[in-house]
């Protein structure tokens, strides 16, 4: 029977659970038992697609397609191993289906009712995600806060497993902060204590404690918190700030967390190899070289929009010892700007990134970056819209077609480089016109992507609807951009490079979502050797 841990959070939001959960998930894993890793999120949508990044961060896409939240990439990136949208119930979905089955007649006119019904739906959401991954231990992290009242069905839920598997193959751990008050000098425990009563009032008693702080919380403390809180002292688990969220599952190993989760589960108890990990913590404090990459989008007001492409130019980094410095340019601030302003913005940047995006604004100033960086011999690296950007810039400026533009921007332009396929256009629906999920990529020898990877078929993950226009794509080779990688299926662009710059490399996939710390995706490995090999060049 597999194991499952249930992680809640308390006092505040944005403590880190999902940090918390793929931290625990890598040291399971470190001892040799399989794991798989669930987010509950209780908001209504049924999936992060249609929320706005600046609300709740990026959405992350998983192989088969699901537009699911930023801390599913959290937790393939710790453990190592692509999950599904199985993996991220949300209330539109749970509520959905049960719906759905009262109105076939599946309840058998009882009257449908959110005990026992929807947390039935939610149970048997988390028991076939288990089935299916065949996973030793299923980690599953509730969203939100003990006390919301949309998190409740979740919460009642989590707390019924104990009695359909038994207690011996559950384990109750809560994320709470222990606030510094800088006036007095002191660690304070109250909050903790009333968040451990909320949760205890609904019938879920943690078994571990993880106090987030931003100072070392004492042995006093530590038991202070136990007693209150009815759990073993060496259960309270400290969880400090730290450089990289890369150095904790080491420092929460230091802990004890690994090892109290096997003797709660009844875990055949093996020693940690964390070899990787503590080389990964090393190589994080002790860089060799550093490079400043900018990122020009729309959604730079809140970092978390951009996780996944953050972590991948970490791991880039990783793979050449060195730390990046991230400049974050709104692409609406570049549009109204000179061009010896944008030469003075850009100074000192050893590579320029356009991210994935939809819509309109802010348009105008990711071409003026691009331009920037084509004519600078900057390193670029365009991502889903940052290629179809690249495309309208050449098109504009090398091309001459100045009125070149996306049918997503202009439905009228004279000159739609970037467009709706024929077979698209007849869909309302805007989910049906999207290319989601992994999809297959052709590669042309002696390219810079070839080189990348060394292989000449690639599998990698898209979110996006609009395509370059294959109208366009001899007169656009003929202007130095041209494609390196195609959809073998269609014949549609993937890749495109400019045969005439250093590196310059635009993707209609998203290759962050398959970057991993200990495995760098090889574009993000190349980009950030090309801009460190730039920042070494003399001025």
């Amino acid at each position: 029977m597999p194991k499952y841990v249930f992680v809640t959070g308390g006092v505040v939001s944005g403590l880190g659970k999902g940090i918390t959960a793929a931290s625990l998930g890598t040291l399971l894993k470190a001892r040799g038992h399989s794991v798989t890793i669930m987010k509950m999120d209780p908001y209504v949508n049924v999936d992060a697609g249609t929320i706005s990044p600046l609300q709740h961060g990026e959405v992350f896409i998983t192989d088969d397609g699901a537009e699911t939240d930023l801390d599913i990439g959290h937790y393939e990136r710790f453990i190592d191993k692509s999950l599904s949208g199985a993996n991220n119930i949300t209330t539109g979905q749970v509520y959905g289906e049960v719906i759905a089955k009262e109105r076939r007649g599946e309840f058998l006119g009882s009257t449908v009712q959110v005990i026992p019904h929807v947390t039935n739906e939610i149970k048997e959401r988390i028991k076939k995600v288990a089935n299916e991954s065949g996973a030793d231990v299923v980690i599953v992290e509730v969203g939100g806060t003990v006390g919301d009242i949309e998190g409740l069905p979740f919460l009642e839920a989590i707390r019924q497993f104990k009695a359909d598997v038994g207690p011996n193959n559950t384990m109750y751990v809560h994320v709470t902060l222990i606030p510094h008050l800088p006036s007095s000098g002191e660690l304070k425990t109250k909050p903790t204590q009333h968040s451990v009563a909320e949760l205890r009032s609904i019938g879920i008693q943690p078994d571990v404690i993880v106090c987030r702080s931003s100072f070392p919380i004492s042995a006093d403390m530590k038991a202070k918190i136990g007693l209150f809180c009815n759990v073993d002292e060496d259960a309270v688990i400290q969880n400090l700030d730290c450089n990289s969220i890369y150095e904790v599952p080491v420092m929460l190993e230091k802990e004890g967390l690994g090892r109290i989760a096997e003797e709660r589960l009844r875990l055949d108890p093996c020693e940690p190899d964390l070899k990787e990990w503590q080389d990964i913590s090393y190589k994080i404090a002790h860089p060799q070289k550093k490079c400043q990459i900018a990122i020009v989008g729309k959604y730079v007001s809140l970092h978390d929009a951009y996780k996944s492409v953050i972590e991948a130019l970490y791991h880039g980094g990783l793979a050449h010892d060195a730390s990046i410095d991230i400049l974050w340019l709104d692409s609406d601030d570049l549009k109204e700007i000179s061009d010896l302003a944008v030469n003075e913005l850009f100074s000192g940047v050893a590579g320029v990134l356009v991210p994935g995006g939809f819509g309109g604004r802010g348009i105008e100033g990711k071409l003026k970056a691009i331009r920037w960086a084509r004519e600078s011999r900057v390193p670029f690296l365009g991502i889903c819209l940052g290629l179809q950007c690249a495309v309208i810039e050449t098109a504009r400026n090398v091309m001459g077609l100045l009125d070149a533009n996306s049918t997503e921007f202009d439905p009228d332009t004279l000159n739609p480089v970037v467009d709706l396929m024929p077979e698209q256009k007849a869909i309302h629906d805007k989910g049906g016109t999207m290319r989601k999920g992994l999809y297959e990529c052709a590669l042309k020898k002696d390219s810079l992507v070839w080189n990348a990877y060394r292989k000449d078929s690639i599998w990698e993950r898209h979110r996006h609807r609009f395509e370059i226009n294959p109208r366009y794509v001899q007169k656009l080779s003929e202007s130095g951009l041209i494609p390196v990688g195609v959809w073998p299926t269609r014949g549609l662009v993937e890749i495109m490079e400019h045969k005439d710059h250093p590196w310059f490399v635009g993707t209609q996939f998203h290759p962050e979502f398959l970057s991993r710390p200990n495995r760098p995706h090889p574009i993000f490995k190349d980009f950030i050797g090309a801009a460190l090999e730039f920042s070494e060049k003399p001025c």
